[in-house]
């Protein structure tokens, strides 16, 4: 899991004060965590774009913005912002169709065998099955949680729910796989 503590402790303030040379290390430093959340909200085949343009809009907002403000960006949050209002824009344009959610799985070895390709493509379609079986809050809060490492604070500042619901969120949606995993080992 990438952390989203500022990387550095200037970044924004480097933003503020030369945008087109900072912004490389803005993507540097949140494209993985951000692609590794996102694609657990939209489809798999559209993260990339919805990683993507939240970089782009990021960069437009902050070329009209003036530096006292970009300086006192929080970046993760105002990042993870973004990328939620794309991803519920893919969804609402989307319709009412189920979403499917990967997992990425670190298999340490970087050229797994059959197997391990085969053991791994049925973990991740299990845990693409529990969490699509969240409804979206949830399944927004234990991600931004759990995959991308906001604390509560900043999950509702995202989300705009307050801090005792998206800790809520979090705690059935946990519970909730909880009881998946249970119910599958009892089977």
């Amino acid at each position: 899991m990438t952390t989203t503590t500022e990387p550095g402790t200037g970044l924004a303030r480097r933003l503020a004060e030369d945008l087109d040379g900072a912004f490389p290390e803005l993507v540097r430093a949140f494209q993985d965590g951000l692609y590794s959340g996102v694609q657990r909200l939209v489809p798999a085949a559209e993260a990339e774009d919805v990683t993507q343009e939240a970089f782009v809009r990021a960069y437009r907002a902050m070329q009209g913005y003036d530096p006292a403000r970009v300086a006192a960006l929080r970046l993760p949050g105002w990042l993870w912002t973004i990328a939620l209002n794309l991803c519920r824009n893919r969804a609402r344009a989307a319709g009412r169709r189920p979403r499917q959610v990967v997992l990425d799985h670190d298999h340490g070895d970087p050229s797994p065998g059959p197997e391990d390709a085969a053991l791994a493509a049925s973990a991740s379609r299990a845990w693409d099955r529990r969490l699509a079986a969240l409804g979206p809050e949830q399944r927004r809060a234990v991600v931004l949680r759990h995959i991308a490492g906001l604390g509560y604070d900043e999950i509702a500042e995202v989300t705009g729910r307050a801090v005792g619901t998206v800790k809520s969120d979090v705690h059935r949606g946990l519970a909730r796989l909880e009881a998946m995993l249970d119910k599958e080992e009892n089977r």
